[in-house]
């Protein structure tokens, strides 16, 4: 797998050499030009719809159309405290 992926790290990272100093063994690049990247570049998810939320019964509506879900029946995670 580390010959066929890359890590993104930024440019100031590689020259400090902390990609060394954690062992990684894929391959590092510097990420470049990830300031300007918008949810219109994102070719398979760039949907984004009109929200709105009615205060009085909080139907949630995206571009009109009424969004709706069961409420959970099981909430993994949601207990305060783990013991193992």
């Amino acid at each position: 797998l580390a010959q066929t992926s890359l890590t993104f790290v930024s440019q100031l990272s590689l020259d400090k050499g902390v990609p060394e100093r954690y062992g990684l063994q894929k391959r590092v690049v510097a990420v470049r030009n990830c300031r300007s990247v918008t949810k219109a570049d994102m070719i398979h998810n760039a949907w984004q719809p009109s929200i709105s939320v009615d205060p009085e019964t909080y139907q949630v509506l995206a571009d009109g159309q009424l969004l709706t879900c069961e409420p959970a029946t099981v909430l993994p995670m949601a207990q305060r405290y783990f013991l193992f």
